[in-house]
């Protein structure tokens, strides 16, 4: 492919891929999907399921950048959530929320991590063709959807979709690094503590059962289906498992960080090697717009998802899903 990869074609899939890989639109899906409607020699020079093609290692190790951008976005958090593994291994329990947090996602990435390695050369090489993946982005659409319409539901029944934050804080787990504000008091002026919304939001989700919190990552091993969304099937699984979507989307961002980037790295010797010939220009470019795209996105969407749904980028997948498989059959 060194001869082969334009450097619009790397600026297109790279700014695809960022903005896609944290929408719940799969951005596999979308890399496999654009080529194929555009056609010509698009179609030829990205097609992931070709025998050795070296586009499936440039989106993968596109992934570095969205991860790494990832990692700047939430760059506090990780402090606090890595302390917290240090000192729980250091003093052998977990006590605090970061402590708790921490361990749910190191347990929750294993088995994404262990289906990747087995199933994803396969199913990227047997259904990462365009009719299969415009069908499955109909799937994630109407997965999406149906999950919004559960929530809806329960809501009506008397469970709230999006609880009270205040509700679901932990008494028994405690927050290592709360904000100091200045509060009046019967002596005067005093220093108050009160934690962020971050800290209180992974103080509700540290009091996941640690189960649950595995089941909530084993759904990302649903994103090796080219068309299906690693975010939305992690968001879905948040909000059956009864968290709001704010809280949600905030775990299935940190879930998805460690997995996106060792994704990307395993995948960065191929175009060291032979396969990156003549290209590695392009992958600077694509890495570059990946990593922007990818922490434009983030900040929209855990804005987005404070108060919205899911429901727009269901119904987007379904149409979408649609009119590429009507383009390809006729």
């Amino acid at each position: 492919m060194s001869a082969h990869l334009s450097w619009l074609e790397a600026a297109v899939i790279g700014a695809l891929q960022g903005v896609a890989e944290l929408f719940p639109v799969s951005s596999l899906g979308h890399s496999i999907l654009l080529p194929a409607v555009i056609g010509g020699s698009w179609a030829r020079d990205l097609d992931v399921a070709a025998p050795d093609s070296p586009y499936l290692a440039f989106i993968v190790g596109l992934h570095v950048a969205t991860a790494l951008a990832m990692i700047v976005y939430f760059w506090r958090d990780w402090v606090r959530i890595l302390r917290g593994l240090a000192t729980s291994i250091r003093d052998r329990r977990v006590e605090t929320t970061d402590q708790r947090l921490a361990w749910l996602l190191v347990i929750a990435t294993i088995p994404v991590g262990l289906a990747g390695l087995v199933l994803d050369h396969v199913f990227r090489t047997l259904l990462a063709k365009p009719a299969p993946t415009a069908v499955f982005l109909m799937i994630n659409g109407a997965l999406l959807l149906a999950v919004e319409g559960l929530v809806r539901r329960r809501a009506a029944g008397g469970a709230h979709a999006d609880p009270d934050p205040a509700a679901l804080e932990a008494p028994t787990v405690r927050l290592d690094a709360p904000t100091e504000v200045m509060r009046p008091g019967r002596g005067g002026v005093g220093v108050a503590t009160v934690p962020t919304a971050e800290e209180r939001s992974d103080a509700r989700v540290a009091k996941l059962p640690l189960l649950t919190a595995v089941l909530i990552g084993a759904a990302q091993i649903l994103a090796l289906l080219p068309g299906i969304s690693r975010s939305g099937a992690t968001i879905g699984a948040g909000l059956l498992s009864k968290l709001s979507h704010e809280d949600a989307a905030r775990f299935a961002f940190l879930l998805a960080t460690p997995v996106i980037l060792a994704a990307g790295v395993l995948k960065l010797g191929d175009l060291v090697g032979p396969e990156g010939d003549g290209i590695r220009g392009q992958v600077l470019l694509g890495s570059v717009l990946s990593g922007v795209g990818a922490y434009l996105s983030v900040r929209f969407l855990t804005r987005y998802f404070e108060h919205r749904s899911m429901r727009p980028f269901g119904i987007y997948c379904i149409v979408a899903g649609a009119a590429c498989l009507v383009w390809f059959t006729l």
